[in-house]
């Protein structure tokens, strides 16, 4: 600007108003190549693809009166079905997640993830900014979508004080599963999620070993991995009924029970001189603590021995809560309009798996399919006349409201190893129909009955919780199979990776693999029989300063995974023999690779074979300090094309 086109004399007024202008066309220039940066190119894939959902969307909620949902590599085809089929060329993935009032579509290109939403036309990448949605589509919803994407929210680093050893820490205090602090912990009752935070309790013995009889102990979380310790939320022998059992709490949104607008209601079983009975007590102060209900039980006993472990779900297409219900050797079920009043509708009945507990019924869509949506009828059970311990058996099938009828006679195990019990699974009420029938959450109780009074830890008794997994419906060697992978939120645990390629394994080791420091930790392995390998089964030998304390291995003839618990230690020799059992699940190679992700915290580990298909849980206890691993074979030669070592922090 030439100085002989200004004023003669220039006001401040004057000067602060070219400075503004400047300033602002300066914003808007970054703002437009901000805005060019977070879009992708005009006309790319990405960019049609979801323009391509827009216009499906609107031609569904037009001719159907509803949106719809869709993931291209996760199944579900449902938003095709009500519009056209979708444009999917040169994307490596899309999704669309949808509520009432309107959607959320992603879509991968390359490294990029754009998205489009009904509340904006503008396509964006996500992590440049927030992502305009409905009200009726939460954030967590739209952040696990992205994640299934792999454009999920950045995890911080744990901090270099959370992989040390706490203080006073006993050679078999896990460092990320849950155990008490002190005294007897068991079976794990279902989480909830309420006020911000989930709400979990564990059967809790404070009298151990001098003392019967249990009580929920309460723990909250926001993610699932780190916990704070409430304390006992529900006292035993303190209504003259007995001790506080196995159960399952449920927010009752509606006030069906009567006792407020998201009361919490814990119907369990309690057991006053060998007489099972079914108890309500309810929670105003969201779950902290909980009144007996002066009507209890709610359901007395009609002279069964074994009657125990109600499992409540509300079943919205009856409008009904139905409770599942352990009874020998069948699973009773029954509904109710108001959870103190019960009426039997049907029994699911099978012989050979011992005494019956815990049971589960819940939903899931097959493939992540919901055309497929399919009920699961699930049980704590005995193996033993299949040459297995116990664990959690299950069924799938349909359910009509009133009775549940398998598709097949044969039950599968959600677990193959010794220690996985009682489990329970839930899904996040924060996320999407589609997104909570896809997956859903599970935990267990990392023991088992055959030893769980004789373990060798002094602190605390009864074992520890599995890591929280994830499951879903997966089509295996043609079937339905509840498939369980770690939860995402295990990440956050997590140190820096380090990984090794293309290594042979022989009988006398591998060298160079990264040596584990202490005794949490990940280990990925993908194991695969090359051309001119000559071995049959691969192993990984964990080791404590005494010797081996437990091996994971694969063995390419029979096609199967196993952990075993080696060793003559001390400490284990009141464990046999049902602790030197070898475990094997049986898991074909994939494109003749088999991929195995162990966990290891101090005193067990937990297997996820071919992306979780099958899993081997089993507590393993060292003799002496851990001293690191070794990566061989039982004989010949086998190729170790990937090795990946994360140390894991501390969960509190």
């Amino acid at each position: 600007m030439s100085l002989r086109f200004l004023p003669n004399k220039v006001t401040p007024r004057a000067l602060w108003a070219a400075v503004a202008a400047a300033a602002a066309l300066v914003l808007v220039a970054v703002a437009l190549v901000v805005g060019l940066g977070s879009r992708p190119d005009p006309g790319s894939p990405a960019e049609q693809a979801l323009a391509d959902v827009a216009k499906a969307q609107s031609e569904a909620k037009d001719g159907k009166g509803r949106y719809g949902s869709f993931w291209l590599a996760g199944g579900d085809r449902s938003l095709e079905g009500l519009a056209h089929p979708l444009r999917t060329d040169g994307v490596s993935d899309l999704r669309t997640i949808e509520c009432a009032d309107g959607w959320v579509a992603a879509a991968r290109l390359g490294q990029d993830v754009y998205v489009r939403s009904s509340v904006r036309d503008q396509v964006v990448r996500a992590g440049s900014g927030d992502i305009p949605r409905p009200g009726c589509i939460t954030p967590e919803a739209v952040d696990a979508m992205l994640a299934d994407l792999g454009a999920g929210p950045e995890v911080p680093a744990p901090a270099e004080s959370a992989f040390a050893r706490p203080d006073g820490a006993s050679a078999y205090r896990p460092s990320y599963h849950i155990t008490p602090p002190k005294n007897w912990m068991n079976d794990p009752q279902r989480p909830f999620w309420l006020d911000g935070q989930w709400h979990y309790y564990y059967l809790y013995n404070s009298g151990y070993p001098g003392e019967n009889g249990t009580e929920w102990y309460h723990l909250t979380s926001t993610d699932l991995v780190h916990w704070k310790d409430e304390g006992v939320a529900i006292e035993k022998y303190k209504n003259g009924l007995g001790d506080i059992e196995t159960g399952s709490a449920v927010v009752d949104h509606g006030n069906s029970a009567g006792f407020g607008k998201d009361a919490v209601i814990a119907v369990m079983t309690q057991q006053d001189e060998g007489v099972q009975r079914q108890s309500l007590f309810y929670s105003t102060d969201k779950g902290h603590s909980f009144k007996a209900y002066d009507g209890n039980p709610v359901m007395d006993n009609p002279g069964e021995q074994h009657w125990r472990d109600p499992k409540i779900i509300r079943d919205e297409a009856n409008n009904q809560w139905v409770m599942a219900l352990a009874e020998g050797e069948k699973i009773g079920l029954y509904a109710s309009s108001n959870l103190k009043e019960w009426r039997y509708l049907s029994g699911f009945e099978r012989e050979g798996l011992g005494v019956l507990e815990c049971p589960e019924l819940f939903q899931l869509d097959v493939d992540g399919d919901p055309a497929k949506r399919t009920w699961v009828l699930a049980a704590s059970a005995n193996g033993a006349e299949e040459g297995k311990s116990t664990g959690v058996a299950y069924w799938t099938g349909t359910w009509d409201g009133t009775r549940f009828t398998p598709s097949e006679e044969k039950h599968q195990w959600l677990d193959d190893g010794a220690d996985f019990y009682a489990a329970v699974t839930w899904d996040d009420p924060r996320l999407t129909e589609s997104q909570r029938m896809g997956s859903r959450h599970a935990i267990a109780w990392l023991n088992n009955w055959a030893y769980a009074r004789k373990l060798p830890t002094e602190d605390w008794h009864g074992g520890t919780d599995t890591v929280v997994r994830d499951i879903r419906l997966k089509t295996v060697s043609g079937r339905p199979t509840l498939v369980s992978t770690p939860t995402d939120a295990l990440k956050s645990l997590q140190g820096e990776t380090v990984t090794v390629e293309d290594r042979k394994l022989t009988p006398d080791g591998s060298a160079e693999l990264p040596a584990p420091d202490g005794g949490a930790y990940r280990l990925d392995l993908t194991l695969e029989r090359a051309a001119g390998d000559d071995g049959s089964e691969a192993k990984v030998e964990l080791l404590a300063e005494n010797g081996v304390f437990a091996t994971v291995g694969y063995d390419f003839d029979s096609e199967t995974a196993f952990v075993s618990r080696d060793g003559a230690a001390k400490e284990t020799a009141g464990l046999a023999p049902d602790y030197g059992t070898v475990r094997r699940a049986e898991s074909a190679p994939r494109e003749g690779r088999v991929q195995l992700t162990i966990y290891v915290d101090y005193s067990s580990v937990e297997v996820f074979i071919n992306g979780g298909e099958k899993t081997l849980t089993s507590l393993a206890f060292p003799a002496g300090a851990p001293k690191g691993l070794k990566a061989l074979t039982k004989d010949g030669t086998l190729t170790l094309k990937s090795f990946s070592y994360t140390p894991m922090a501390a969960a509190s």
